[in-house]
């Protein structure tokens, strides 16, 4: 799948993805028929007295059909999984090979995946799914060993004595585990029945829980009834659920003919597997594995997918409007998708009532891939009749006013067990529409407008960008033409060059490197914004613009490195600036404080507050670049803090609503995201809200002045209360070698 050509590009004999899966099914169901006929040549047979005899008491002509029917199946199984593959291959090259450098990486992707790591961070269901999963596997390797010793000469087969006794043990083992997995689901989805489980129940659960539920039944039967029939021998006791049926039923006088009913319903549930295996959503048992192999890509977690030189390259399309112009990756997500519906559970857009539901996304786009193929196949997972595509366009099933409602958070990619990345759908599709519709929100227009005529959202003079210095002694400014001669350059970012209340987490940074020495300086009227809020809304075109201004200022001074409050600015530079050939050290503000503290270059000997203190996650700073520790390690080194947790925090943290450049639009329907999150910030019962982001410090204070608890709840960027404990410690200690003096 990770060829770089397209199709057109190819000779037509070319040997292509969707052929090899054909090639490979061809292959198995060659060697299940060839597994048929050689022991009725070699007719070598096991003389131990404790062992199975294959196919006892099945007559010769239902052997015969199986092993005719059983291959027709598997190819007629790989076929339809094959055209699944060539619908993925309709899609862009994305560069998923396995080198060297990643394919350590891709394999611990992998084995977190199968060992259901991802899902364990949900006890109940990780449990639930594992019991399903390997018991399945198990019984697959049973059944395989058994053939394959059915195969062997007399002096090689090996499933006798012990070894068989344990064997059956084993089995019975994997049985139990696949019923009560079985058991389990049901009961979870259609008794439990939580939320996100019980909108998306369909026909193909009951199918597929249904088989699952047959083949763990059946195999007892079958099992207990073969049993009983050779006369319920002692060393048959290690099948511990089969064994005890037996004896129950040992004297019926329909011992064989139950047996062999109980035999082919067992081996005709295992047909119906193989049929719905590539048509329904059981073909996850290998899409997801897949999925989760090619996790790693080739451009950082908090990137988005970059784009040519705009100023260099004429393109006739932008972004994605139809199923092709998704990678193949994007559409191998589709049939990843397990719908479990983890990404709906955590989204703040879909918690507050907007428009949006990742799972959907994934879901919809899947339905018309599936409807626009060539040739048709079953979507996803079934859907309602009235559902009519008569093209593969992504906006017959999905609205602008969807793909316009996400924050950008990632946490649907962060929840995700199966590795499907539903983001970078959501950004493709808002770079079409901004790009190519002009289908933005009317508020998004003035902050374009701002972006490319005054280097920053709000349309604020440059000449303004330093006036924040006014109140801090000693900030060197430097012009963008002249050679940098300072140690770190602190990126402002324009949140903390124009927002009032940013200005005071600006000044209050500057105010910590200075006390610990920093040789840094700012760049003032020549710092541009880094355009996130241009590309996270899909206008490359802005984004390009301001990042190529911003790499010659960096370059041409000689920067390397950064310092800067924003997580979206560090994500930006960090992330983002190397795709356009800008690279830099940076670090963000909270990691920086953290290893001043460390270094003993912040002396926080007499900073204390008495305060309950808990800290809302940047999205950004968290899902986006994996830092949580550092803004937590800053608050706290505070002595007489007492830091708590929000109910939804760290990788699980709530979005404040104002990423993917929802700062700068209307939030109009349901709850508003910032008023939900203060809610669960303000329920802690914090007397302080620390954040790390500029948006985030916006967003929550407005959140909880809305709530009426400003009185009551301080909130502040971690610089600001960092200092006000190291300017409170020192009053006080000052206060007392006054009292001191004086007595």
């Amino acid at each position: 799948m990770a060829t770089e050509e397209t199709s057109a590009e190819k000779p037509a004999n070319n040997i292509k993805p969707h052929h090899l899966v054909i090639g490979l099914g061809a292959g198995i169901a060659l060697f299940t028929a060839t597994s048929g006929v050689v022991p009725l040549i070699t007719e070598w047979h096991d003389d131990s007295p404790i062992q199975r005899h294959v196919f006892g008491n099945i007559p010769s002509a239902v052997k015969l059909a199986f092993y005719i029917v059983i291959p027709l199946v598997l190819v007629y199984g790989a076929v339809m999984f094959a055209m699944r593959v060539k619908n993925w291959q309709r899609g862009t090259p994305d560069n998923r090979r396995t080198t060297p450098q990643n394919a350590k990486r891709r394999l611990e992707d992998f084995r977190s995946g199968v060992y259901m790591q991802t899902l364990l961070r949900d006890p109940a269901a990780g449990l639930m799914h594992s019991l399903l999963y390997f018991s399945f596997l198990i019984l697959l390797a049973v059944t395989t060993t058994l053939e394959i010793n059915h195969q062997l000469p007399e002096g090689l087969k090996f499933l006798h004595g012990t070894t068989y006794q344990a064997y059956s043990f084993i089995g019975d083992l994997a049985g139990v585990g696949l019923f009560v997995g079985v058991m389990w689901a049901i009961i979870r989805r259609y008794v439990v029945r939580p939320y996100r489980i019980r909108i998306k129940s369909k026909a193909d659960h009951v199918l597929g829980l249904g088989t699952l539920l047959a083949l763990a039944v059946t195999g007892f039967g079958a099992e207990a009834w073969r049993i009983a029939l050779e006369g319920t021998p002692d060393y048959e006791k290690w099948s511990f659920v089969g064994y005890p049926i037996a004896t129950v039923i040992e004297d019926m006088s329909t011992l064989s003919g139950g047996h062999q009913i109980w035999w082919l319903v067992h081996v005709f549930s295992f047909i119906v597997f193989l049929v719905i295996l590539p048509v329904t959503m059981m073909r996850h048992m290998f899409t997801s594995p897949l999925n989760m192999y090619l996790r790693d890509k080739d451009r950082p977690k908090g990137a988005m997918r970059a784009m040519p030189n705009l100023m260099e390259t004429e393109l006739e399309n932008f972004g994605a409007s139809t199923v092709e112009e998704f990678t193949w990756k994007q559409l191998l997500d589709t049939d990843a998708c397990t719908m479990c519906g983890r990404c709906t559970s955590v989204c703040p857009a879909h918690a507050t009532g907007k428009p949006l539901d990742p799972r959907e996304i994934v879901l919809k786009t899947g339905e018309v891939m599936a409807a626009s193929g060539t040739p048709v196949v079953s979507p996803p997972i079934g859907t309602v009749p009235e559902i009519t595509i008569g093209s593969s366009s992504l906006f017959e099933r999905i609205t602008a006013e969807e793909v316009w409602s996400c924050t950008t958070c990632k946490a649907c990619d962060e929840i995700c067990p199966v590795n499907i990345e539903i983001l970078d759908k959501i950004l493709d599709m808002r770079r079409y529409l901004s790009l190519m519709e002009s289908n933005f929100p009317t508020e998004l227009g003035s902050a374009y407008r701002g972006m490319e005529n005054s280097g920053n959202p709000w349309g604020m003079s440059q000449s303004d960008r330093a006036a924040w210095t006014a109140k801090v002694d000693d900030v060197p400014i430097v012009d963008g033409s002249e050679a940098f001669d300072h140690e770190y350059l602190y990126w402002v970012g324009c949140a903390g060059s124009f927002d009032d209340k940013n200005q005071k987490v600006t000044q209050a940074l500057a105010k910590l490197m200075q006390r610990a020495g920093v040789d840094f300086a700012i760049l003032g009227p020549s710092e541009n914004c880094t355009g996130d809020p241009a590309r996270r809304s899909g206008n490359e075109y802005i984004f390009q613009m301001l990042a190529m201004q911003n790499i010659e200022t960096l370059d041409g001074m000689g920067v390397r490195k950064i310092i800067t409050q924003c997580p979206h600015c560090f994500n930006t530079l960090l992330n983002e600036y190397p795709q356009l050939g800008g690279h830099y050290e940076v670090v963000h503000h909270s990691q920086f404080l953290e290893w001043l503290i460390d270094q003993g270059k912040l002396d926080l000997s007499d900073a204390r507050l008495e305060e309950r203190i808990v800290y809302h996650d940047s999205c950004y700073l968290g899902r986006h670049n994996d830092v949580y520790m550092a803004p937590r390690n800053v608050i706290g080194n505070l002595a007489g803090i007492d830091l708590v947790e929000a109910s939804a925090n760290g990788t699980k943290g709530m979005c404040c609503g104002a990423g993917g450049a929802r700062m700068f639009m209307e939030e109009t329907i349901g709850t508003k995201v910032n008023d939900a999150r203060s809610e669960q910030l303000v329920e802690t019962g914090a007397g302080r809200v620390a954040t790390a982001c500029p948006f985030c410090y916006v967003m929550i204070d407005d959140g909880v002045k809305g709530m009426g608890k400003d009185e009551d709840v301080k909130v502040a960027d971690i610089a600001i209360h960092l200092l006000e404990a190291l300017e409170t410690g020192e009053a006080e200690r000052t206060a007392g070698m006054v009292a001191t003096v004086e007595d």
